[in-house]
């Protein structure tokens, strides 16, 4: 009996000192912090927490921090030793595209990624101030400098030049043109460059004669003497003129025999074969003449300008003839007439 009640002793303290053990361990379990590194906005901090969950942790902690903070765990994840919770709240910013500013904010601190946080795409030759790797401060204003080009065609004409060239077979004053000239084109490409719509720089890329000029020549006639019943007679310059004739008869002068100046020349000489009226603007008066046919017929021959008419203006004659026959028989024509030396 005695060891039986021994035994019974020895398995209720065995019981007593598990249940002693058991609840030990599990008041160890339960207060047994996690250590935890907890980064807000940079400043790290380390210590030991009892929080169940994330969420518990940062309300324990009087974390304070914005609805679109970043964090990098979930609120409900499960608080393990060692872990890094990491807490960015949104920095201010404002950009600055081609003068149209936003003002906004993002987690990250470098100009290319809050760029690239607002889905802002750069061109090849886009740059930005401050540059895309600085890290920036809060409130600092990222300007974007956009940068274009275009191609500019420029057309400029190329003048023709003239070559004369000498000829006897012209007269004197007498020029003709042989080849007519033709300007040619010359075509340039500018490159402009722009910054932010503003022109920064212009380079000719390239140029291309695109039509070459035709040269003109011109033929100068040298030709100064004439055959004539004469000889050769020298002479200074030739005009091709639309030639008349008249007489004294009323109906050639308006005036009839016993006016004051009937048969008298505008230069105060008497009419007679080889007077010729011209406009003095164009051969003064005084002037030699030799009056050349151009259909065949017999040259008028030499004259001088004495007289002068109401309807003869420009390249226009008028030829002294005798009778109203001879008047009527040269009609009106087109005559050579060279001017003597």
């Amino acid at each position: 009996m005695k060891n039986n009640a021994t035994s019974r002793t020895a398995k209720f303290k065995m019981i007593v000192i598990l249940i002693i053990v058991a609840t030990l361990s599990v008041g160890i379990y339960m207060y047994q912090g996690n250590e935890v590194t907890l980064n807000v906005d940079g400043k790290i901090s380390k210590f030991v927490s009892y929080s169940d969950t994330v969420q518990e942790l940062i309300e324990t902690e009087e974390v304070n921090f914005s609805e679109k903070a970043f964090i990098n765990v979930p609120l409900d994840s499960k608080i393990e030793s060692n872990i890094e919770i990491i807490i960015r709240n949104p920095i201010p910013y404002t950009i600055d595209d081609r003068g149209f500013l936003l003002e906004t904010s993002s987690i990250f601190e470098t100009v290319g990624e809050v760029l690239e946080d607002h889905h802002i795409e750069l061109g090849e030759k886009d740059y930005t101030y401050p540059e895309m790797s600085e890290k920036i401060a809060p409130g600092t204003t990222i300007t974007i400098y956009r940068v274009t080009e275009e191609v500019e065609v420029v057309e400029t004409v190329i003048p023709f030049e003239e070559h004369v060239v000498t000829s006897r077979d012209l007269d004197v004053g007498v020029t003709k043109v042989v080849q007519e000239g033709q300007d040619g084109l010359n075509r340039k490409y500018i490159k402009k460059e722009y910054i932010n719509g503003v022109l920064l720089s212009e380079t000719v890329d390239y140029e291309v004669v695109v039509t070459e000029p035709v040269e003109q020549v011109t033929e100068k006639g040298s030709r100064d003497l004439i055959l004539t019943s004469r000889g050769d007679t020298r002479f200074r310059k030739s005009i091709t003129m639309n030639a008349s004739a008249y007489d004294l008869s009323y109906e050639s002068t308006g005036k009839r025999p016993g006016d004051k100046w009937y048969g008298i020349t505008a230069s105060g000489t008497k009419v007679r074969p080889g007077v010729v009226a011209v406009d003095p603007r164009v051969i003064p008066l005084g002037t030699k003449l030799y009056i050349k046919s151009l259909d065949g017929t017999p040259d008028y021959g030499f004259a001088v300008a004495e007289d002068k008419g109401g309807a003869i203006k420009g390249n226009k004659i008028d030829l002294f003839f005798e009778s109203s026959a001879d008047v009527k028989r040269f009609g009106r024509r087109n005559v050579k007439v060279y001017i003597l030396e």
